[in-house]
């Protein structure tokens, strides 16, 4: 009962439910948002610390006034002549390039080692509800996924290179189809111009939002049942093409995390027009906006997490658990022990045949 109950909850999945567990793992680990926003910290000191100053010490060199920085003359008049700006100065430009290489490897390494950390709580958390963030827990689990997820996002990138290489090539060749129609007829180039253009968004929207969907569904894989980065991808794909109502979930997470960051934004964008004290307002906001748009990841990331949970790794424990139950012996069982040994214990007791000496022994005597 146990297994074909199990089904019929996967089959017939809440969204309402999965969303609650969600955020209920995420507010009940709420120091992964702390993780997050102290990665942003150190990633602003960071740029500040190598990219800042290197290209503070460029502008000194190269002559610029700061302070009128926001005067269009004074950036012509460097640009006026950028070869010999470039053969001048090609030490300090290759230098500038170097540490803004160096810092974007650094945030790109700590920010994957963060999100393996965070990852393995999350796990950890839909595996073990009872279990509770530790730092001790956060940076094993880190280490341990920290390659995984590496090669997994290399072999993401390579895909997103691929998808948008083929819908290069699809919009080469409308371009050339509307050209073609262009030198007969006008009114066809127009038609043909709308309707492939059309198409065009629509294929790309398809493929953006499937690879997503097979990305996010990818990481679940690889953490749950440890493959490796391609075996990952593959059985995310092929998870999402046997069960549609996962790809819709994850659409309409996106959605909603687009919409609350879209209106996270109008919130913080009109402190901006604010000369120079709107700046210095808008800098709490724009934390508080990072904070609110790094929770809300979390928690799809814990929604999709559990989701797959729910769907695929329970349903293959359970028959397991019931074959386990089922072979073992019921003498095993304390219970059965205890209970089995009552007659044994009162068989050799002559009493209870003496208390009634006078009854007739009816079995004996209907056999003869």
């Amino acid at each position: 009962m146990r297994r074909s109950g199990s089904r019929l909850y996967n089959k017939k999945m809440s969204y309402s439910e999965t969303i609650k567990n969600g955020f209920r793992i995420i507010n009940s680990r709420w120091q992964l948002i702390a993780v997050q926003a102290v990665m942003m910290l150190l990633n602003c000191v960071g740029f500040f610390i190598i990219v800042g100053i290197p290209l503070g010490i460029a502008f000194i060199i190269f002559g610029l006034d700061l302070t009128g920085l926001a005067e269009m003359k004074d950036i012509l008049a460097i640009i006026k002549n950028p070869a010999e700006l470039v053969s001048k100065y090609f030490g300090l430009i290759l230098i500038i390039i170097a540490c803004f290489l160096f810092y974007v490897t650094l945030v790109t390494t700590v920010g994957l080692y963060v999100f393996s950390g965070s990852m393995g709580i999350i796990g950890r958390g839909i595996i073990d509800p009872a279990s509770k963030f530790s730092s001790k827990s956060f940076f094993s689990e880190a280490r341990r996924l920290f390659f995984p997820m590496m090669w997994y996002s290399l072999l993401v990138g390579l895909v997103f290179l691929g998808i948008t290489f083929l819908l290069g090539l699809f919009g080469g060749g409308i371009a050339a189809i509307v050209s073609a129609a262009r030198s007969q007829d006008s009114t066809l180039a127009l038609f043909l111009g709308i309707f492939f253009s059309l198409i065009l968004v629509l294929t790309g929207l398809s493929f953006i939002l499937g690879a997503l969907a097979v990305t996010v569904y990818g990481i679940a894989v690889l953490y749950f049942k440890g493959g490796g980065a391609a075996a990952s991808f593959k059985e995310a794909f092929r998870f999402l093409w046997g069960r549609q109502q996962a790809f819709w979930l994850y659409v309409v997470l996106l959605a909603s995390y687009v919409l609350l960051s879209f209106f996270i934004m109008l919130i913080v964008y009109p402190f901006n027009l604010i000369p120079i004290i709107g700046t210095i307002i808008s800098f709490p906001f724009q934390i508080l906006s990072y904070i609110a748009q790094s929770y809300l990841g979390l928690v799809i990331l814990a929604i999709i997490f559990n989701y797959y949970y729910e769907a695929e790794i329970m349903p293959a424990q359970q028959p397991a658990e019931s074959a386990a139950a089922t072979a073992a012996p019921d003498s095993m069982n304390p219970e059965d022990t205890s209970a089995s040994e009552i007659p044994l214990s009162a068989e050799p007791q002559p009493e209870t045949e003496k208390t009634q000496p006078d009854e007739p022994q009816s079995g004996p005597q209907t056999q003869q």
